[in-house]
């Protein structure tokens, strides 16, 4: 299993219970691994943390990361952790930045690092670095489109192109993603059935997701279901805002 150059990602559970159609919502501060440039939809500090709390046999992933918005710039530090079987090359520091030019326009791009396993000083990088650019364009205030341009290690060019497109009606919201060269589909619906409260489905290259989660202004907690190839995977993410 290569956890980086395989897409989804598979951080933050609101994203993957949303079949992990994410290139066009990426409002939280998972964005900075979905999209960098849906940091900018936030000001002030986010910091979250995820856990596979559930049926860690066949492996165990808690990624975790820290956004800043001010004004028309954001920042953000995340890294991307796995173990388990057949895992390789799956720590990852993220380093992102965003910038606002437009009032529904916007640009992002990430540095990636590899860490290596098992060592007794912290890699404040890493080693192997590679790339993600990104856009964001708000066509109206109820729909948004995302493109995600993804460099692997020690690869030239762009290997994966991902695009999105996110539709919200009231408490109602819609998003579809695909990518290339793969042309895999992934789409998922959130729904709020009272404020704070949301209910979600997706489905992730004909593999389904559920989740639901519960958001105030300074905190929310997600929680994911999701069907893989050899077990059922149990996540909780939670987000503080500062």
């Amino acid at each position: 299993m290569l956890f980086e150059d395989a897409y989804p990602l598979l951080v933050g559970s609101r994203a993957i219970s949303m079949g992990n159609a994410y290139t066009a919502v990426s409002d939280d501060a998972t964005a900075g691994f979905w999209n960098p440039a849906g940091l900018i939809q936030s000001q002030g500090v986010k910091i979250f943390g995820m856990n596979k709390f559930y049926d860690r046999h066949d492996y165990a992933f808690d990624p975790k990361g820290i956004s800043y918005g001010y004004r028309s710039f954001a920042v953000f530090w995340g890294n991307k952790i796995a173990l388990g079987n057949n895992i390789k090359d799956a720590d990852y520091n993220y380093y992102s930045l965003a910038h606002q030019i437009h009032s529904h326009f916007a640009v992002g791009g990430s540095i990636k690092f590899k860490r290596k396993r098992f060592v007794n000083f912290y890699q404040f990088f890493g080693y192997d670095p590679s790339y993600d650019l990104a856009i964001l364009i708000k066509l109206k205030s109820w729909i948004k489109v995302g493109m995600v341009a993804q460099n692997f290690p020690d690869k030239n060019g762009i290997q994966v192109l991902t695009g999105g497109i996110a539709y919200q009606h009231n408490n109602f919201l819609f998003s579809l993603d695909t990518s290339l060269p793969k042309k895999n589909l992934y789409f998922g619906f959130e729904w709020a059935p009272i404020p704070s409260v949301h209910m979600r489905l997706g489905n992730s290259n004909q593999k389904w997701a559920v989740g639901a989660g519960y958001d105030r202004k300074q905190i929310a907690i997600d929680y994911a279901w999701i069907s893989e190839e050899k077990t059922k995977s149990h996540f909780i993410t939670a987000e503080i805002r500062i």
